[in-house]
């Protein structure tokens, strides 16, 4: 009982190591690891597989009258489910794909207002919409623009500033 209970303990330390070590077998070999096996040789899924293969152990030795053997495959039964389902979970979390990181281009064509009355040929404020989330820019247009008024991106500047023209209605 006390070996299956000391997997199960080593087993959960493994897994809070594979918090900040997660990699380091795969990176000792240079890469071979994750040719081969494709992550099936990772300190989570060794992790699981070690904590259930004790715990596993330590509940069928405690539950039931089976011998230490019996014991040693149940948990290895538990320990395989539990190392494949980690890997299955842990791939999963690896194919998750994020949007496209907005690009200055993206703002060509939008519509937004201006904070900031902008001169003829000179320099104002605007208020558009980027990935989501309202961006304050520095705007130039050949015309001057009122506060307030609702304006299309023509052209970016800079990373700060774009050209605008006024909506007409």
């Amino acid at each position: 009982m006390t070996l299956f209970l000391g997997l199960g303990i080593a087993g959960i330390a493994l897994l809070a190591l594979s918090l900040i070590f997660d990699g380091i077998l795969e990176g000792l070999f240079g890469g071979l690891l994750e040719g081969l096996f494709s992550g099936l040789v990772s300190l989570p899924v060794m992790a699981g597989f070690l904590s259930m293969l004790g715990f596993g152990g330590a509940i069928v030795l405690g539950t039931t009258g089976a011998g230490t053997v019996a014991a040693t495959a149940a948990g290895a039964l538990a320990g395989l489910v539990a190392a494949w389902l980690t890997w299955k979970f842990s791939r999963a979390l690896m194919r998750d794909q994020t949007d496209a990181t907005p690009r200055d281009e993206d703002l060509v064509g939008t519509s937004g207002s201006v904070v900031t009355a902008i001169p003829a040929d000179g320099y104002g404020e605007v208020l558009v919409h980027l990935g989501g989330q309202r961006v304050k820019l520095a705007a130039k247009s050949p015309v001057p623009v009122a506060r307030g008024a609702e304006i299309w991106v023509e052209a970016t500047l800079s990373t700060t500033s774009v050209s605008v023209r006024p909506v007409e209605r």
